[in-house]
């Protein structure tokens, strides 16, 4: 019979995998609900065992470990209108209640310099539970110490002067204390709850209570602080203020002793007369000018006639008739002409003298106001800088006996709602709490890890997934044979042949004879990809199996490394296939045949030669040739595939290749590593089979209602 290379001969119903389907990605997407409780369900007693320890540790916790904490509260309200006692302006104002004023106290509750004072009024630097000095050390704290200082991390201590150490003991002290303290405001109000939490109960009361009370005293503190202060800023200030009020004073009187100074209405009355005295001037001014007009006409004139006329006397017009016709009437005119011209010099001379004098007498008066009004401005100028300081003088002296008197009447900002209370009970631990939260936490756990083996699981457990990743048809999918070592398989095989087991492989015989309806394989290779997948079980079986068909067959055990045809047989002869390719014995000499299986067998024998070498050569082709001419079906049992290249070498003269996949425990990568060297080989797969299924277990996966042979009612045709 010619061999037909097997890419040539039988082709396998599906491709290569070139990735998933569309159809199982978008399955991918979706949450199976049924699967994942199912896959939680599996895992109940890990989960139960993880909740349990949890709870232990919790409860080891809560009533062993843990140190109970007493946890007690006093309440202080903020008071924004307060009552004053006397109606005097305060030195410091009340609270407004605003948002951050209400912020701003809870700061203050929790600032260092009054947890500070709370420290010093309890002495809390000599309690143990503050002052980590004074601790002993615990065995977690020792095992650090001695890890630091077996790798060379050991903390070098520092020698501080008594006053520094000192201080940071303080200091550390007050930070532990502001960690056992809480302050909280109550929502839309002005109460403070202060909460303290230590190992005694009478301690966190007592804390609680001093931190309210020092707090409120802290807010008197604040308001006497300032109150003095202001005091002794304003008695200084009305001192300084004393003493300019006295200079200021001094200095208004000298001036006003030093000076000639009238009164504002003796001023004005210079002013009325200096105004009626230039009016005067205007007058005398206008008569110097008459005057002198005159005394020039008259000496200007030269006819009697004219010198009568301008000098306008009676006694010159009675004279003038008389002047011409008589000499003495007219020396007796010229005579009394002269008088008249003299009488007008001597007018127009005083009215001179006269404007003069009243110009003098204007500029004098004019000088003693323009100086007078001058000092009367210096004098009221002096006179204001005194009043001025006069009146702060008595605003400060005001403030200054106000807030003398305050000093005694200030009253707190705050006021205490109610005193802490000493508990009954401790605060924490909350047993009931840290045991549910145990619980919770290690179902949590539990679940998490049995999801985070599920995830990590790579085997495979259905077909379908088995097919959908490789892209090959699963031929048969084999369970577990209830035997209990290798020599009892073929023995259970033949004596239940009705039962699930015999079942499973007459399918597997079945789906590889109409793998190809038109030509049959007759040499069968069986392989996998690493040992203990079950390949030589089910080459066995399938063996077996088709004797009942009435076949001839011939079990060639190809993985002559291991040789495990041992384990299934008793007295199997010492050469085998070995001696047939060297020639020592024939084909019909090396088989033996027995009753349990019903097929020859032709065992594979110690060689120092390479196997890969042995498959490779011509004599193992003439052989298998020589098999197919003699027996119906020919199955060959080789090495796994990713151990050594036998099954690749040998896969060249087979009809069809099973490849065996341990159910739920080779991996993804080993299928694809082995399927991939197949592959790189130009040689294809003819169908998988999924060996040594657990159908209990694969129940608990959630197919047993529902995976075909395998599910619920299938029982009902085995006989097991």
């Amino acid at each position: 019979m010619t061999n037909i290379p097997l890419n040539q001969q039988f082709q396998p119903t599906a491709t290569a995998p070139s990735g998933p389907p569309a159809s199982q990605a978008g399955e991918d997407d979706i949450i199976d609900l049924g699967q994942l409780f199912a896959t939680i369900w599996r895992g109940k007693w890990i989960i139960g065992l993880i909740t349990t320890l949890a709870i232990l540790a919790g409860g080891y916790y809560a009533f062993v470990a843990a140190v109970p904490l007493f946890r007690s509260t006093a309440v202080v309200m903020l008071e924004t209108k307060q009552e004053s006692i006397v109606d005097l302006q305060s030195v410091v104002g009340g609270l407004t209640g605003d948002t951050s004023e209400v912020n701003s106290e809870v700061e203050v509750l929790r600032s260092r310099g009054l947890i500070g004072k709370v420290v010093d009024r309890l002495d809390l630097v000599t309690d143990p539970e503050f002052n980590g000095n004074l601790r002993p050390v615990s065995l977690v704290d020792r095992g650090k110490d001695e890890i630091k200082a077996a790798l060379g991390m050991q903390k070098v201590e520092i020698i501080l002067p008594p006053e520094e150490q000192a201080k940071r003991t303080r200091d550390s002290v007050i930070s532990e204390l502001l960690e056992q303290i809480t302050i909280r405001n109550i929502p839309l109000s002005l109460v403070f709850q202060i909460t303290a939490e230590t190992e005694s109960p009478e301690k966190s009361t007592l804390i609680a209570d001093t931190l309210v009370q020092l707090y409120i005293l802290n807010q008197l503190e604040v308001k006497f602080e300032a109150t003095e202060q202001a005091t002794m800023w304003l008695t200084g200030r009305v001192a300084e203020l004393q003493v300019e009020l006295e200079i200021a004073e001094v200095k208004a009187s000298e001036f006003s002793t030093s000076t000639d100074l009238i009164s504002i209405e003796a001023l004005q009355v210079q002013e009325i007369q200096l105004k009626d005295l230039r009016e005067r001037i205007g007058n005398a001014d206008g008569t110097a000018d008459s005057a002198a007009t005159k005394e020039a006409n008259l000496s200007a004139a030269t006819s009697r006639q004219d010198q009568a006329l301008l000098a306008n006397d009676v006694q010159l017009n009675r004279l003038l008739p008389r002047v011409a016709d008589n000499e003495q009437m007219a020396q007796a005119f010229d005579t009394r002409f002269a008088r008249v011209l003299t009488r007008a010099k001597l007018e127009a001379t005083r009215a001179k003298q006269q404007l003069l004098a009243l110009r003098n007498s204007s500029q004098e008066m004019e000088a003693q106001i323009a100086s007078r009004g001058q000092e009367l401005i210096t004098l009221q100028q002096l006179t204001r800088e005194a009043e001025a300081v006069r009146l702060l003088y008595e605003y400060f002296l005001t403030r200054l006996k106000e807030t003398s008197a305050q000093q005694g009447i200030q009253k707190a900002d705050s006021r205490i709602l109610s005193n802490a209370v000493v508990p009954s009970s401790a605060a924490s631990p909350k047993k009931p709490l840290i045991l549910a939260m145990s619980g919770i936490l290690g179902l949590m756990i539990g679940i998490g890890l049995v999801l985070l083996r599920e995830a990590r699981n790579t085997g495979f457990r259905t077909a379908r997934d088995l097919e959908l990743h490789t892209g090959y048809t699963v031929l048969g999918q084999i369970p577990q044979i209830p035997a209990r070592n290798r020599k009892k398989v073929l023995n259970y095989l033949a004596d239940k042949p009705a039962s699930g087991a015999a079942e499973a492989v007459r399918n597997l015989r079945t789906s590889v004879l109409l793998s190809n309806v038109d030509t049959p394989p007759k040499v069968i290779l069986s392989t996998s990809s690493i040992p203990g997948e079950g390949k030589t079980t089910n080459s066995l079986a399938l063996a077996q199996n088709l004797i009942g068909l009435g076949k001839s067959v011939l079990l060639i055990e190809g993985d002559i490394r291991r040789r495990t045809f041992k384990q299934y047989f008793e007295d199997i002869p010492s050469k085998g296939l070995v001696s047939v390719l060297s020639g020592d014995q024939t084909l019909e000499e090396a088989v033996f045949n027995t009753p349990v299986l019903g097929a020859d067998l032709l065992v594979g024998d110690k060689t120092s030669t390479n196997a890969a070498d042995l498959f490779a050569s011509d004599k193992f082709k003439e052989l298998i040739t020589e098999a197919r001419e003699k027996y119906d079906v020919v199955i060959i049992d080789t090495p796994p595939v990713l151990v050594v290249p036998d099954a690749r070498i040998i896969a060249q003269i087979a009809d069809a290749v099973l490849f065996t996949v341990q159910w739920d425990k080779t991996s993804k990568h080993q299928v694809d590593e082995a399927l991939r060297m197949f592959h790189n080989s130009n040689q294809r797969i003819t169908g998988l089979v999924l060996g040594q299924i657990n159908s209990k277990r694969m129940k608990q996966y959630g197919y047993g209602g529902r995976y075909g042979a395998y599910a619920g009612y299938g029982a009902k045709y085995y006989t097991n």
